[in-house]
């Protein structure tokens, strides 16, 4: 039996989001309210952010680690460990990502960076290091929301967290230092280690990754594949939308008050963030709609390309450059910008779909 999937569907785009179920039709009205829900906890209460801070291995915040694992485990429980033969022989998706992840987002991060923010050198160091952390996270929820392929959006995530070890602080020290030595521009430096990076992957992938698969094995081996997929499946699906929930309400709470406090500076920081979200999602669309790859995998490559591993940029930033630094509140703003944006695209994505049906229904 195979996994369940939306049917073709030849209506207008509206028709595609009336078939959500309701938590996932009013995403954004649940997003806003958590946002609003963290920014009232930390005014309300005062030292909560620092009690939450607190609670950490390392750079890593508990809390927040506790949302990102309940969001991925149920989305990578979903994934049909069977067929990821099926993505790793398909070297269009793969070289694509490759290239739009580790070639061209920091590349138009540097660019963006340095267009937007000349004066500002903490910011601009600290959105440069987001744009070198590619997604492993939220990239799945969002994927999932659009309809995208479950089983590419696991491969190309490993794919990243693997590249990700091996090098991030090799393209850290080329966009700090390098590159802005060649334009003649100011260098700043970024003291990382791999290891670091090694088990940031290892905690944010690792452990849910590990949890799905074996949640899939010994579910089908006990109960059989029809059980997991119609009893199983559906039970846990929306702790993946709670464990978002739940960790946009702590981020706000952490950094709300920081926000509120230097709003100039969060709308400076937030304006190459937009550019960079709009422009990487678009150049993935398009790159996997001319290259042929039908919807599904089109976007897993937009998402992929677009999202960012915040929770590594964070931990790097306040373990470099401390936790009042300006390079870490730019990675800080990163998620903050980067969740509404990307539930945007998801609908933009959805109504998208119709672009492949009509060329092709039996792919939709």
């Amino acid at each position: 039996m195979t996994a369940t999937r939306p049917a073709p569907v030849t209506t207008p785009p509206a028709g595609v989001i009336g078939a959500l179920s309701g938590l996932d039709r009013f995403l954004p009205v649940w997003i806003i309210a958590a946002m609003a829900a963290g920014l009232l906890l930390g005014r309300l209460m005062p030292g909560l952010n620092t009690v939450l801070d607190a609670v950490k291995i390392g750079e890593i915040s508990l809390p927040i680690a506790l949302g990102l694992l309940l969001m991925m485990y149920p989305v990578l429980a979903k994934v049909r460990y069977d067929r990821l033969g099926t993505v790793t022989g398909d070297r269009r998706l793969l070289i694509s990502s490759l290239l739009l992840n580790w070639i061209l987002g920091p590349a138009l991060m540097f660019a963006l960076a340095w267009i937007f923010l000349p004066d500002l050198p903490e910011y601009r160091t600290g959105l440069i290091i987001v744009g070198l952390a590619r997604c492993i996270a939220m990239v799945l929820i969002w994927n999932d929301l659009a309809r995208g392929h479950r089983e590419a959006a696991a491969v190309l995530v490993a794919l990243n967290s693997l590249f990700q070890v091996i090098t991030f602080g090799a393209l850290g020290w080329f966009y700090l230092r390098v590159l802005p030595g060649w334009l003649g521009l100011s260098q700043s430096t970024l003291a990382v280690s791999a290891w670091d990076i090694a088990f940031y992957v290892l905690v944010f992938l690792g452990i849910p990754l590990a949890a799905g698969y074996a949640s899939r094995k010994l579910g089908e081996r006990i109960n059989g594949r029809a059980w997991y997929e119609r009893r199983f499946l559906p039970r846990i699906g929306p702790i993946a939308l709670y464990g978002l929930l739940f960790t946009i309400v702590i981020l706000f709470a952490l950094q709300g008050g920081t926000i509120t406090a230097q709003p100039g500076d969060v709308a400076r920081i937030a304006l190459p963030l937009l550019a960079y979200f709009a422009l990487m999602w678009g150049g993935g669309f398009l790159t996997g709609k001319a290259i042929g790859l039908p919807y599904d995998k089109t976007t897993t490559l937009a998402f992929t390309a677009a999202g960012n591993n915040f929770e590594l940029a964070i931990a790097v930033a306040v373990g470099v450059f401390g936790v009042t630094s300006g390079q870490a509140l730019a990675g800080v703003v990163g998620p903050l910008i980067e969740v509404p944006v990307l539930v945007a695209l998801v609908y933009v994505s959805l109504a998208a779909r119709r672009l492949f049906i009509a060329k092709d229904p039996a792919r939709a």
